[in-house]
């Protein structure tokens, strides 16, 4: 079958979809039109789902069915009790000091290993792939199997959840910082290396400028993500906000747990609101 591109568009969907056709343009040439992969598409995703449905056992008359506990709960959530932001306080206190403690430790450990594992800076193609190696282990494990492993090492309370917002943080700015240090002009690094200059000196008056807003943002990012992050790490004994949320959910204080909750709001906005102006000066 030949259509001319002025009855393209009267041609059935159905055809268009399933029936491949030639078409002849206007200069005379004659193309064949690609064969759509929608179906194709549309029945993977639609196994997936089912699949998925399967395995998980999802169910959504349950959802339906227990809507109304969710709705019951939601509303103790948000009757916060007054009276019991008092108890909120030191823990949240805890939570910030776990998370600036934790992130200016882990972005200055990151500095010197993200160097080492950039490509541009190191030629060592086998010290590379160990040291990204060693990075993509670090940076796979989730923030509460660190912080448990830390809380069996070294005790239950904030320095372990300190240790574990390190280790958090040294993997997420590492990654960042290394890719952003692949990006920048090596001419002035290269010309400093030629005048005799060793790699640490080179880096430091041509590299490290240019890298610098990059990094401090890279710090405040981690920062805000630590904020929430340390607030869940009590659920392993490290300390924090998390011991607050485990005890009102376990005792199904649902008012005290909204007290909680928009306490964290508050600081977690406020933070990153500082941290956005802080930000938008460094760009």
């Amino acid at each position: 079958m030949k259509k001319t591109a002025s009855t393209e568009a009267r041609v059935p969907l159905f055809d268009r979809i399933f029936k491949p056709e030639l078409i002849t343009l206007s200069n005379g040439h004659t193309v064949s039109r690609p064969r759509s992969r929608t179906p194709l598409i549309a029945a993977l995703v639609i196994a997936a789902l089912a699949l998925s449905v399967h395995v998980t056992g999802f169910d959504l008359t349950i959802v339906v069915r227990r809507a109304n506990q969710l709705t019951k709960i939601l509303g103790q959530i948000f009757r916060p009790n007054p009276d019991y932001f008092s108890s909120v306080l030191p823990p949240l206190f805890e939570t910030i000091k776990m998370s600036i403690m934790g992130s200016i430790i882990g972005c200055l450990l990151a500095l010197p290993y993200a160097v080492a594992a950039s490509a541009n800076i190191n030629r060592s193609k086998p010290l590379l792939a160990l040291l990204r190696f060693l990075l993509n282990i670090v940076r796979t494990l989730p923030t509460l199997v660190i912080a448990s492993i830390c809380a069996l090492v070294f005790g239950l309370g904030t320095f372990a959840g300190t240790v574990a917002i390190v280790v958090f943080t040294f993997g997420v700015v590492t990654k960042m910082l290394y890719e952003s240090i692949e990006t920048v002009n090596m001419g002035a690094f290269e010309a400093l290396e030629s005048a005799g200059a060793n790699k640490f000196q080179a880096f430091w008056s041509a590299v490290f400028p240019q890298v610098l807003p990059t990094y401090l943002s890279h710090c405040l990012y981690s920062f805000e993500m630590n904020v929430r992050a340390a607030s869940i790490l009590g659920y392993v004994g490290a300390g924090g906000l998390g011991i607050l949320i485990d005890e009102r959910i376990g005792w199904r204080d649902y008012n005290g747990l909204g007290t909680v909750l928009l306490t964290l709001f508050v600081a977690v906005l406020l933070i990153e609101n500082l941290s956005q102006f802080l930000r938008s000066k460094l760009s």
